[in-house]
């Protein structure tokens, strides 16, 4: 089973405009979608669709529309039970793809709460391949709430993805290796954020084809004890460093229509792929056909049973240690 935990669920509301986001002005919506969201929640409706048993754990009031929602939509879940509802998160899409989000803070979880959570995972650790800690945390709780979690459930024998970025990120970083996972996806920026370099730049050069500061990156985070690290880059595809190999992978041509989910869905597709017992230069092809095929999709689209065989990926296998370099004549 892969467990997924999402520490701030939401309802991801899509307002579809049908023509450019005009700040400050009035702006006419096309169309209005509910779905249930938050990482985790995305990452286990994906497996689930592909088959593999998994559920999403997260903190709600048992009779939250959130909880019913999630179970109208076929996503297996575990909920512990709070006090405070779920929030809703506002996307704004323009025709060409443009996204832009406007996010409630989650409510503060109550001691008990986490108690309550610690427990359920311990729980489904122990019949668990995988526990996957998704996105960002609720006001109220610390940020070195992964890394501290990490540590516990690496003793139960499951292995940990991480998926988050800002302050928990970088507190995942200050504890390594203690609290090392064995799988993380950071975007570029949050990869920067991971080794406390300027990830914005790390994607502006990966944006013009120059993966090396991304592998360098990568390569110097597992010599501190990180597992696996699965990159997405958005329209430059997604690179994977693992303990034997680099490789890149692209899609073929996407009309972008919403960015939401779709970095949920590689990571889903990755993991779909390990199910499967696939080698990890098609984890990363599977990651990258999933990650492309939500980028096409209105809304929170998310590639439900998707055949990653019928999506056009280019692999591209990487050398691992790139060679020192200046800044002369790159991008």
């Amino acid at each position: 089973m892969i467990v997924t935990l999402t520490m701030n669920p939401s309802v991801d509301r899509t307002a579809t405009l049908p023509g450019p986001l005009t700040v400050g002005g009035v702006n006419r919506i096309a169309s209005v979608d509910d779905a249930p969201g938050g990482k985790g929640v995305n990452v286990t409706r994906v497996l689930a669709a592909g088959g593999v048993p998994t559920t999403a754990v997260f903190p709600a009031p048992t009779g939250d529309p959130f909880v019913a929602m999630c179970r109208d939509a076929d996503i297996p879940v575990t909920v512990v039970p709070a006090t405070t509802g779920v929030r809703v998160n506002l996307t704004v899409t323009d025709p060409d793809g443009t996204t832009t989000k406007l996010n409630e803070p989650g409510a503060t979880p109550a001691p008990a709460a986490l108690d309550a959570l610690g427990d359920t995972l311990d729980e489904l650790a122990g019949r668990a391949r995988w526990m996957v800690l998704c996105g960002s945390l609720p006001r109220g709780v610390p940020d070195d709430f992964y890394a501290d979690l990490v540590v516990r459930l690496r003793s139960t024998g499951a292995r940990v993805a991480v998926d988050t970025s800002d302050a928990p990120l970088a507190a995942l970083a200050s504890h390594l290796p203690a609290a090392a996972p064995d799988l993380v996806k950071p975007n570029g920026e949050e990869l920067g954020q991971l080794a406390g370099v300027d990830g914005v730049e790390l994607e502006r050069r990966a944006a013009n084809g120059y993966l090396d500061p991304i592998i360098a990156t990568a390569t110097g985070l597992r010599e501190r004890g990180l597992g696996t690290a699965l990159i997405t880059l958005g329209g430059a595809g997604a690179v994977l460093v693992d303990d034997d190999e680099v490789w890149h992978a692209r899609s073929g041509p996407v009309r972008v229509r919403s960015t939401v989910g779709a970095g949920d869905s590689s990571l889903a597709g990755y993991l779909l792929a390990e199910s499967h017992g696939l080698p990890p230069r098609e984890r990363l092809a599977w990651a990258v056909a999933h990650g492309a095929t939500a980028a096409s999709l209105d809304g929170t689209g998310l590639p439900l049973g998707l055949d990653p065989t019928g999506v056009e990926v280019t692999l591209t296998r990487l050398d691992r240690s790139p060679q020192p370099h200046t800044d002369e004549g790159r991008p």
